[in-house]
């Protein structure tokens, strides 16, 4: 990939694509803005759930994530389950290795703060689901890729995140001569986020491809109706990003340097893990868009999860909840910023356009 084949794709971008780092961190800004400013605000979106989930969060993220799931290929997932070069990696990168480096990072940054530590490996328990869709989009990553592993994430997630929470936060440390900590969450809250957060949005982008190919067929849908939903996935984007920053404005804009101290460690994990995957992938030979995805999907954490167990946990003022909080606040802009670097080293690949689901650019229809 030469770097004047990637003059074009700037140049085909949307108004809102192209800014998108702008959006993005207005929308930080006025969501930290409105839960300083505005009295009872955070607490008043805390209230606002349905089975425990808080729905202003939900509904973002369902907006989010359908436009892009309604772009998957499921008749190309075939071609995803088959590889094993990417499944093995994905599967020892998230539930092997993520939640290590993670534990190491929280005891290593933050020995004197048990209520973030524990937070921050709460955090490294849960596996994107979510907003890995975005990021994996907007790097040109492989959808069918990216669909099947947030779908094994999920299983995964249902199965182990109990289990790792039990290992990580009472028998790790306790084998370490560290200070343990409890974790109560049951499988079917874990199970019910999962539903929510990725059943709902790909029921529904399963079901508008193969009725809407079905009854306009396959171009009508690729060259009419994409286009159409796809910048819905950026507003949903924004607004969870405003929901979820004004649900601690407050908190963290009145405590700075725990903010710092918790960003730290969330640094260097997102460098680590993104770093170290998108290298692996390389080195497996996997092409740049399965590379991609292989580095964002193991890089992204479920703060949504995280939150949710933080808060039912801990309370909606623990310093476990603060510090799910403080992971989109430092995820949002160092992955958009990642999106980036994946795009800068695509020529670094030798087939940089295998395993993408749609080779040209798409324009506004990207994500």
């Amino acid at each position: 990939m030469t770097r004047r084949a990637t003059a074009p794709v700037a140049a085909g971008l949307s108004f809102l694509d192209r800014y998108l780092a702008v959006w993005i961190l207005l929308a930080m800004g006025a969501g930290l803005g409105l839960g300083r400013l505005v009295p009872g605000l955070g607490d008043a979106l805390a209230k606002v759930t349905v089975t425990g989930v808080s729905l202003p969060i939900a509904l973002g993220l369902l907006v989010m994530m359908y436009p892009v799931l309604a772009k998957v290929r499921y008749d190309r997932l075939d071609t995803v389950t088959r590889d094993r070069r990417l499944l093995v990696p994905s599967l020892v990168l998230n539930w092997v290795l993520g939640p290590a480096v993670m534990f190491a990072l929280a005891w290593a940054f933050l020995p004197d703060l048990p209520e973030y530590r524990t937070g921050l490996i709460i955090v490294g328990l849960a596996r994107c689901i979510a907003m890995v869709i975005i990021w994996n989009d907007l790097a040109c990553g492989d959808r069918e890729a990216a669909a099947v592993l947030v779908a094994l994430n999920s299983v995964f997630q249902v199965i182990a995140f109990s289990a790792l929470g039990w290992f990580y936060l009472d028998v790790l440390p306790g084998l370490l001569g560290l200070e343990t900590t409890g974790l109560d969450v049951s499988v079917w809250e874990i199970a019910r986020s999962v539903l929510i957060f990725l059943g709902i949005p790909l029921a529904a982008g399963f079901l508008t491809r193969s009725l809407g190919e079905k009854a306009k067929g396959r171009t009508w849908y690729e060259s009419k109706l994409i286009p159409r939903i796809g910048p819905f996935a950026l507003y949903g984007l924004l607004f969870t990003i405003v929901v979820l920053f004004a649900l601690q404005g407050d908190a963290i804009t009145s405590k700075p340097l725990d903010v710092v101290r918790i960003a730290l460690p969330l640094l260097v994990y997102f460098a680590v893990m993104w770093t170290g995957s998108m290298a692996l992938g390389r080195a497996v030979g996997l092409g740049y868009a399965r590379a991609t995805t292989l580095a964002f999907t193991a890089a992204g954490n479920n703060f949504e999860l995280a939150i949710a167990v933080a808060i039912a946990t801990f309370g909606a003022s623990s310093g476990q909840a603060l510090a799910g909080v403080v992971g989109p606040l430092i995820e949002v802009p160092v992955l958009i910023g990642l999106v980036h670097v994946a795009l800068a080293a695509r020529r670094r690949f030798p087939h940089p356009t295998v395993g993408r689901s749609a080779a040209a650019p798409e324009g506004s229809a990207r994500v």
